[in-house]
């Protein structure tokens, strides 16, 4: 039975039906199911500014389809734009908003399925947050990825004008170079190109088996996307009829196959923090190690930035995420029943593709001729983080090192130490105090890093830290250290000069510092009084959880 029939039925005159007469409803609709569309739709940034046109596809496809759609809004933080910023405090609290804002709308609505567009990081990761915790019918539509900047022969992304800052001030480029990098890294709507994290988000949910196949590569300003849009609607109203809920869907071994897939693409480190996210409000008992278990056995097939060379819509060309999953199932690197949202399994979804990928491209490579051997993001563990953290070790020359601590307590702190070339070959820099309760918010240091690469510094340096990375970030970084140093993390006991190690080999972070004097610094700790003391980032400062636990704000 629909969830909209204490509303729509009975009474004739009841006020219910007398609000839904003022936005459309006739006789004929009170018997149709009641379809939420979640349109995170804003001008704040390209991922999202064309998604209003997406929705309006939906939304008509929906009503033929025979349901009843009611658009709500729902919000988003740019990344790209407050990154570096105080700002940036907010992206990961958003996810949290998202998800807390389309229950909050369905559930009081009593809405019978629900078709979510997001574009932007968050955007994906919170609307399956809130469809893990409602498990009503639905579907998630990506807005689509950025297509490339071009300047000369080279294909830009968001991250390459973070790069050109730190080119700027190490004096390998000049000032009418970077402009023009700037002017001509973003060329029109979508969300960031490369396999950062919406890319990677995407791929996710299509590999989850919640939004339609090739959907998550498809570029944002194509008609393809606009089709997959309204097909998507279809493809909600069939899978109310059906009673296909996400819950059917998001189970252990989904989640295992999108971690496979993740590793598969080279994708974000922040695809750890939202898959436990997401599988917390799905029941799902995933944990931070079953992702070096699977980066154990499965390895990146595809060349893709920031470590590689191509962007999303080459591998969209290529085969896109279907292809991707064709190789690894056939190679028994996937299960195989999991279905999706059409309730079709995996297997009769890729029955009809080639094993191998076409000869003609080399974006996706063969199992046989992988790009690396094993998953690029390993769970390290040591005195340093004890409940884990993750480091992203694709494409790096120098995976041991041990060096001096740089210590930073605060990314802008660190940032300015950079580009005033006071960060030298051998070190080890550590950026504390940004957890998700510290920052709060757990902010990306995609400028830092960004600085460091740009600096020529990106194989000769490491940078830990309990705050972040962006999907664009490469090189020698590990992110997530929990406990954070807020709560008494063993990061924030360290102090200039200790020595670091970092061991992508061994798996091991490890601060070289006798106990007695750990010890000593711990009993003499004292919690920092917080930024924030109310406000949304006072509040969140108080909910969330570690981010080994994936800095949820509803745990129990």
């Amino acid at each position: 039975m629909l969830r909209s029939a204490a509303i729509t039925k009975g009474n004739q005159r009841s006020p219910n039906r007398a609000m839904l007469r003022a936005v459309g409803f006739g006789d004929e609709d009170f018997n149709k199911p009641i379809i939420g569309i979640a349109n995170g739709y804003s001008t704040i940034t390209p991922c999202n500014i064309g998604l209003n046109d997406l929705a309006r596809r939906s939304e008509e496809a929906a009503r033929q389809a025979g349901a009843m759609p009611q658009m709500f809004g729902t919000i988003t933080v740019s990344d790209g734009i407050s990154m570096g910023t105080e700002g940036m405090k907010y992206s990961l609290v958003s996810r949290e908003v998202i998800a807390d804002s389309i229950e909050t709308a369905c559930n009081g609505q009593s809405m019978d399925g629900v078709l979510a567009i997001g574009g932007c990081d968050k955007n994906m990761p919170g609307a399956m947050i809130a469809l893990a915790r409602m498990n009503i019918p639905g579907v998630f539509v990506y807005g689509g990825t950025i297509k490339p900047g071009k300047l000369a022969d080279c294909d830009l992304t968001v991250v390459s004008a973070f790069e050109a800052v730190g080119q700027h001030a190490s004096g390998k480029i000049n000032e009418e170079q970077l402009i023009a990098i700037e002017k001509n890294a973003c060329p029109g709507a979508g969300s960031c190109g490369g396999m950062f994290t919406a890319n990677t988000m995407s791929a996710a949910i299509e590999t989850l088996g919640l939004s339609l196949p090739y959907s998550s590569t498809m570029a944002a300003e194509d008609e393809e996307k606009a089709n997959s849009a309204a097909r998507s609607a279809e493809v909600l109203v069939d899978a109310i009829k059906a009673n296909i809920c996400p819950l059917d869907l998001l189970t252990k071994n989904a989640f295992e196959n999108a971690i496979s897939v993740i590793m598969a693409v080279g994708g974000s480190t922040n695809a750890v923090l939202h898959l436990l996210a997401i599988a917390r409000s799905a029941g799902v008992d995933l944990c931070i190690d079953d992702f070096e278990r699977i980066r154990q056995r499965v390895p990146v097939i595809c060349d893709l930035k920031p470590s590689g060379r191509y962007v999303t819509v080459d591998l969209h060309k290529a085969g896109g995420i279907p292809q991707v999953m064709k190789q690894l199932l056939d190679a028994g690197l996937l299960h195989g029943d999991c279905r999706n949202v059409e309730g079709k399994t995996l297997r009769e979804l890729l029955k009809d593709l080639p094993s191998e990928p076409s000869a003609e491209q080399d974006v996706i490579h063969p199992l046989s001729k992988p790009v690396y051997a094993k998953g690029h993001l390993a769970i390290l563990k040591g005195n340093l983080a004890s409940e884990g953290c993750v480091a992203k070790i694709s494409g790096i020359k120098t995976p041991v090192l041990t060096g001096p601590a740089r210590v930073f307590e605060s990314e802008e702190a660190c940032l300015a130490a950079i580009l005033n070339n006071k960060v030298k070959a051998g070190d080890v820099v550590v950026i504390r105090n940004e957890g998700p309760v510290g920052g709060p918010g757990m902010r990306e240091m995609l400028a830092p890093t960004s600085a460091i690469v740009g600096a020529d510094l990106g194989d000769k340096v490491a940078l830990i830290t309990d705050g972040r990375f962006s999907g664009g970030t490469y090189g020698l970084v590990v992110g997530h250290v929990a406990p954070e140093a807020a709560v008494g993390g063993m990061i924030g006991l360290v102090q200039e000069g200790d020595s670091i190690t970092i061991d992508a080999h061994q798996l091991l972070i490890q601060l070289n510092v006798e106990k007695d004097e750990l010890d000593r610094r711990q009993s003499a700790w004292q919690q920092p009084q917080p930024r924030y003391q109310t406000g949304v980032l006072g509040k969140y400062a108080r909910m969330v959880s570690s981010a080994s636990n994936g800095a949820v704000t509803d745990q129990p």
